[in-house]
């Protein structure tokens, strides 16, 4: 049996708000179509405080935001005004250009908030790198669930386990959130080729060996692996088929080509790029 890979994040701050970011890595570029994982790190707001992620774009990659606290508003160039609860999946889809803003809503500004969620993005295929944009909302009641023997799954998006999410992904993939009770078990099988976990919180098992809390494990293509919870714990599966081709990633782009990645940095550094209405701050290009 092979050995999995093991990355240990990397500790950032997103206009404010602490992160940990174990993809990508020099170790790993991708996990089938996931290109970037962001653990927004549980915080708490004062009064008058919160995140504020100013408007910024994005090409060639869908994001995917999944909340355990808190409130995000999440409003795009496409018109999207969407308040974002735990629970709830929201998506989008840049294709050839997107901007948005993700900020603490009014209400929770005003009283105090707490935050934490996951953010990741997956690469689109070749054939939808530059189609159109798209944004939807899945409230966690669409969210389909198994709960067998003190292991509950919730399919954030694509399928496994039996299990399909509506969200609508552009390639094979699998985001499962798997909750443990202590002294339970789960298979993993290899229905995708390629998966990878991270551990938020708990005492988990793989193949007999400690999984440390907040580590994203690669787990080897083509075997099954076997879960143990020691105690009780609670990661996320992400996973799928293995890109199409390679990928850049400069800033907030993504692309095959480096050549639309030169182009989008000198839309957005013009400001020649759709707008989020009602929205005049922006974060410029890095330099």
């Amino acid at each position: 049996m092979s050995s999995p890979l093991i990355i240990r994040p990397r500790a950032e701050s997103v206009e404010g708000q602490p992160i940990l970011r174990p993809l990508p890595s020099a170790q790993c570029r991708s996990v089938g179509p996931f290109v970037f994982f962001d653990h927004m790190l549980e915080t708490d707001y004062a009064p008058g405080s919160g995140m504020d992620i100013r408007q910024h774009p994005h090409i060639g990659l869908s994001t995917l935001t999944y909340l355990f606290e808190g409130e995000i508003l999440h409003k795009d160039s496409l018109g999207s005004n969407q308040h974002v609860l735990p629970g709830d999946v929201s998506w989008m889809t840049a294709g050839r250009g997107v901007a948005h803003v993700e900020r603490t809503p009014a209400q929770a500004l005003d009283e105090g908030s707490r935050l934490h969620g996951l953010q990741v993005w997956l690469a689109s295929p070749k054939t939808h790198e530059q189609g159109d944009p798209s944004y939807s909302h899945h409230p966690a009641s669409s969210l389909p669930e198994s709960d067998n023997l003190g292991v509950r799954i919730r399919l954030i998006a694509g399928n496994g386990f039996c299990l399909e999410s509506p969200v609508p992904v552009l390639s094979p993939t699998l985001y499962a959130l798997v909750r443990m009770q202590a002294a339970t078990s789960l298979i993993v099988p290899n229905e995708h080729a390629q998966r990878a976990l991270y551990l938020l919180d708990g005492e988990l098992v793989l193949n007999g060996d400690e999984v440390e809390v907040c580590s994203l494990v690669v787990l080897p293509e083509g075997e099954a692996v076997e879960l143990y919870a020691e105690g009780e714990c609670q990661l996320v599966l992400i996973g799928g088929a293995p890109l199409d081709g390679p990928r850049r990633m400069n800033w907030n782009f993504v692309a095959s080509d480096p050549q639309l990645i030169e182009q989008a940095r000198a839309r957005w550094a013009a400001g020649d790029w759709p707008q989020v209405p009602g929205e005049t701050s922006r974060i410029e290009l890095p330099r």
